[in-house]
This record gives structure tokens, sequence and C-alpha cells, in this order.
């Protein structure tokens, strides 16, 4: 592919933006292509080093805050007619009430989600709250000539150990689960306001 394909490409998977992020962005890639051209790399070598057109543009994407990109959505391509402003006037009532009940589910479930990964980590430390003062009670139960009930709770200390380790990768790989999941939907909204020519 050459510079001009790239850069082509490259405006067009990034529509949806400011045209000042735009015109920024494409004279940033263009001038890491020209540097890598006077590196000695021919203009197609150069062009590959810089990664696909894919790749970038979900990367300005992803580092495009959100708000930007609504407000660069919403500020006006065109004026609403006065027959569009008396319909969302007359339809307020129905329409803003599906918007916040939409909002409200969404918000309920996000938080319902990480309420089960708070959970999931209380359940950890209470194990390792366990493990400890099993392990250290026990001790000073034996050491107390009560060695019966302090072995029991050394034992039951080292069975909480290994759960609590057990339940801390579970927890680890949970909570990351949610956060990527939590990109990959902010990813995918920011996608809606820049449009579908770009990266997938």
């Amino acid at each position: 592919m050459l510079k001009n394909e790239f850069l082509t490409q490259l405006e067009s998977g990034l529509s949806g933006l400011p045209k000042e992020d735009i015109v920024e962005r494409l004279e940033f890639y263009r001038e890491i292509i020209d540097d890598r051209m006077e590196e000695g790399l021919s203009e197609e070598e150069a062009v590959q080093a810089t990664g696909s057109v894919d790749a970038v543009i979900s990367q300005i994407i992803s580092d495009t805050p959100l708000t930007k990109l609504v407000k660069n959505k919403i500020s006006g391509k065109r004026f609403l007619n006065v027959w569009e402003i008396v319909l969302l006037a007359v339809g307020s009532p129905i329409w803003v009430s599906l918007l916040i009940a939409a909002l409200a589910v969404v918000f309920s479930l996000y938080v319902s989600l990480w309420s089960v990964i708070i959970s999931l980590w209380s359940v950890f430390a209470s194990l390792a709250a366990c493990a400890v003062s099993g392990v250290v009670v026990g001790v000073a139960f034996i050491m107390g000539n009560n060695a019966f009930s302090g072995t029991a709770l050394v034992g039951a200390g080292l069975v909480c150990t290994g759960l609590s380790i057990f339940c801390f990768y579970g927890c680890k790989k949970a909570t990351k689960a949610i956060v990527t999941f939590t990109k990959y939907t902010v990813f995918r909204v920011k996608r809606q306001f820049v449009g579908k020519e770009g990266a997938q």
C-alpha cells in the first residue's frame, strides 16, 4: 500500500471525528511515513511499518474521549426543520421516558456486574482472614495445652489458605474480564459515533 492510499483510507475511517482532529492525525501519520522513507525504507515498507489502517483507526478511536465524539456528532451538521422540532417536543414525554429507562437498565446491569466482582473479592478477603486467624489461634491453642482444638484450627486455617489462593485467581480473572468488557463496550459505542467505514 502506498502513502496516499493509506492516508485516504485513514481519512475515510476517521470521518466521524472533528475536522481538526482528522487533519492532525493525517499530518502525524504523513510525517511518520516520510521519516521512515528518509531512513531508507521504500514507500510500501514505510506504510507497512506504520501498521494496518484498521489497527491505526481502532487506536485513534480508543484514544479519543467519548464526550468529544458525542459533541462532534450533535453539533449540528444541519438545522432542524420546524416540523422536526414540533415532533420532538410533542413526542418528548415518550422518548425522554424511554431514554431514561434504557439508561437506567444499562446502568443497573453495569452496577450489578461490579457488585458480583466486589462480592467475590469480599469472599477472598474473608477466606484470607480466616486462614490467618485460624493458624494463629490454632498455634495459640496448641501452646496452651489444647492440642486437639489447636490442630483442628490450624487445619481449617490451611484449608482456608488454599481456598483463598484459588479464589484470588478467580477474582483476578473475573475483574479482568469485566474491565475488558467495559473497554470493548465503550469502543463499540465510539465506533457508532465515528461511523462504519473504519476498523471493525
